[in-house]
């Protein structure tokens, strides 16, 4: 209890320490994955292809959610990559886009794990909005087991990133851990290919669930949207302080 306490107010104290937060973030490479891509509707066959996801086979893509009034989760984690990005270089940082616009398709999964094992990214972060039940609130992060031959290099340093993007995501937006999936925020899962072949310290954010009425007020607003940047940006150099 005492270092989790302990914890979460070095976090705080790192948060609003903006030349903390810079130093740390100079000079390192990040990957941002926003999740899915606009026009993925529109390429069935191509984003249905199997691939290998490391530990099954899986489609190469999908098309994502949406909120009860249209806005569509490729929009929002495109939005969201974007304003991260201008965070981050500010900062110092080289950032990596998976995907350039949101009037494209794909890439698959395989191509966004090694578009982050290119680079040798410092970290990497997949932007997604869940579709969970409609009563059911909140955000989670998703972070690989140790596998073989595919994460057991990578699984220590994902999970101490997905606790620090925890921490630094409700502190940074108030939006509570779901409470429909996962347990305090947090997942492990070994079924996402973006995971399973990451080569560099790799998590999903599910920054909360586009079918609860609740997170989908939020999410839908662009101020909102630059909080969840910030939040996410202040994680990261958190994380990279550390490294």
């Amino acid at each position: 209890m005492a270092c989790t306490a302990l914890f979460a107010l070095a976090l705080l104290v790192f948060v609003t320490a903006a030349p903390a937060r810079e130093s740390a973030l100079a000079g390192k490479t990040i990957v941002i994955d926003p999740g899915h891509n606009g026009r993925n509707w529109a390429h069935p066959e191509e984003i249905g292809r199997l691939v290998d996801a490391g530990t099954l086979r899986k489609p190469c893509d999908t098309t994502g959610t949406r909120t009860a009034s249209g806005y569509a989760e490729p929009a929002f984690t495109f939005d969201v990559a974007v304003r991260l990005r201008a965070i981050l270089r500010t900062a110092g940082a080289t950032v990596v886009l998976t995907r350039r616009s949101n009037s494209g398709w794909g890439p698959c999964f395989t191509e966004r794990a090694a578009i982050g094992n290119r680079v040798r990214a410092d970290a990497a972060v997949s932007i997604h909005a869940d579709g969970g039940p409609a009563s059911g609130r909140g955000f989670h992060v998703i972070y690989p087991p140790s596998i073989l031959g595919l994460t057991d290099d990578i699984a220590a340093e994902s999970r101490w990133l997905a606790l620090v993007l925890r921490a630094s995501y409700r502190a940074g937006t108030g939006l509570p851990h779901a409470d429909y999936v996962g347990s305090r925020g947090l997942s492990v899962r070994s079924d996402l290919g973006g995971l399973n072949l990451s080569d560099v310290p790799k998590v999903f954010v599910e920054t909360g669930n586009m079918r609860n009425a609740a997170d989908a007020r939020l999410l839908e607003r662009a101020a909102f949207r630059q909080r969840i940047a910030r939040a996410l940006a202040a994680g990261l150099g958190a994380f990279l302080s550390g490294r």
